[in-house]
């Protein structure tokens, strides 16, 4: 049975919607702490009041944004790798997808350059833990039984990973535009390289 919507069902999600449209895009030009709620509810063409009606404050407005960039960009980047039969080829490929995404303005700017601000930098760090933290975990444990990396048990490798992951994502979302494509090239070489040289490792 297909179910249909109420005409208030519609609209609630429609002023939602019209509410992270135009927070992603003044968070993005104007920064967060820069932007006030009543900012927000102009651009929507809504009432303040709508906003709170939706999300606790700016801060879970912006929060409830993060997410949904992450939620976007982490299933496509784990599409990337489960494309690829090759965990070397699909980690290569979910990284391209990664690094392209940072070089985008909305999520670039929001995920790396105003989520530690808007969210605390603990607080962020927990967020990306369950994002990107978790897809790099994944990856790393497909090439490691696929003997494509030793085997090493712990946390230090993707934890490093991760670091570097952070590190390609907040340098690509203070690159002005015209330099990013040349910038995700230099970002994609570090981890190339480091599959390279796994690769080259003697078998344990």
């Amino acid at each position: 049975m297909v179910e249909v919507k109420s005409r208030r069902g519609e609209y609630t999600e429609a002023t939602r919607r019209a509410l992270l449209d135009a927070a992603a895009r003044l968070f993005t030009e104007r920064g967060f702490a820069k932007t006030s709620l009543d900012d927000v509810a102009a651009d929507a063409r809504v009432t303040k009041g709508a906003i709170y009606h939706h999300f606790s404050g700016k801060s879970g407005l912006f929060e409830a944004l993060f997410d949904e960039l992450e939620q976007s960009e982490n299933g496509a980047a784990r599409a990337a790798f489960v494309a690829h039969d090759d965990p070397t080829e699909g980690a290569l490929a979910a990284l391209d997808q990664f690094l392209l995404a940072c070089s985008e303005s909305v999520y670039g700017a929001l995920v790396f350059r105003e989520a530690p601000i808007a969210l605390g930098w603990e607080a962020w760090r927990r967020c990306e833990e369950k994002y990107s933290y978790a897809l790099m975990a994944d990856m790393l444990t497909a090439l490691q039984a696929a003997g494509r990396i030793p085997a090493h048990g712990g946390d230090a490798l993707p934890n490093i990973a991760f670091g570097m992951l952070g590190a390609a994502g907040q340098l690509l979302a203070r690159t002005p535009p015209e330099d990013r494509a040349r910038v995700r090239e230099e970002c994609r070489w570090p981890f190339a390289a480091l599959l390279a040289g796994f690769a080259s490792l003697p078998p344990e």
